[in-house]
């Protein structure tokens, strides 16, 4: 399994800054601002958040199985012995799935520091042009809302609708969690797609800052 890319550094302090010119840390800015943007928005994050958000989705899934074997396990040794194993598995999924994603928007806010720092070197309207990806924004957004308002409306309808008698507690809480996965994951991505936006409109679009000379 390959290692997630290493982030690079910040730029280093005015006083001890060797480009030999504005345009070799113009280049070096847009190549470091380019793979940082990809790190943030790239279509690959889209995937990973997605497929993290899966593997919760699924563990809760299976906690909630777990829980509806164990309401009918007065009536059925067998499904309490099924639902406790399905519960074990069930967790055992959800907690690397949440491990991950809190580790992700750790990773998230070190990248956003980076493209605030890097970004505030200069202006570069050219090669700058390249990092609003306003189309992946847009996609990131609209996928998000989808999943926002799905999520919500399974917290909201799937209690709502139980009818005593019918519907276990377990499987309003089974609902209840598959809802608040996909709103949680919608969340996520709304976040990040408005973080980038923002980024764009306070750093690259902001007039270009009273820059030191590059190089000593």
């Amino acid at each position: 399994m390959s290692s997630r890319p290493t982030l690079p550094p910040p730029p280093p302090p005015v006083e001890i800054r060797t480009w030999p010119d504005r345009e070799a840390m113009l280049a070096d800015r847009a190549f470091i601002l380019g793979a940082l943007v990809r790190m943030h928005l790239g279509p690959a994050r889209l995937g990973v958040l997605v497929m993290w958000a899966g593997l919760a989705a699924f563990g809760w899934l299976l906690v909630g199985s777990g829980l509806v074997m164990f309401e009918q396990a007065s009536a059925d040794f067998f499904s309490g012995i099924a639902g406790l194993l399905t519960l074990v598995l069930g967790v055992g999924a959800l907690i690397p799935a949440v491990i991950l994603v809190s580790l992700h928007l750790a990773r998230d806010r070190e990248i956003r520091a980076l493209l605030v720092e890097w970004g505030a070197l200069d202006r570069d309207p050219e090669r700058d042009r390249e990092l609003r990806l306003p189309g992946m924004s847009l996609v990131w957004l609209l996928l998000s809302f989808v999943l926002a308002a799905g999520g919500l409306a399974l917290c909201v309808i799937g209690p709502a609708s139980a009818r005593p008698g019918d519907d276990t507690y377990g499987m309003v809480a089974l609902i209840m969690g598959l809802g608040m996965v996909a709103w949680l994951t919608g969340l996520i991505g709304a976040v990040k797609a408005l973080a980038h936006r923002r980024w764009v409109l306070r750093v690259l679009a902001a007039p270009a800052p009273l820059h030191a000379p590059a190089h000593r």
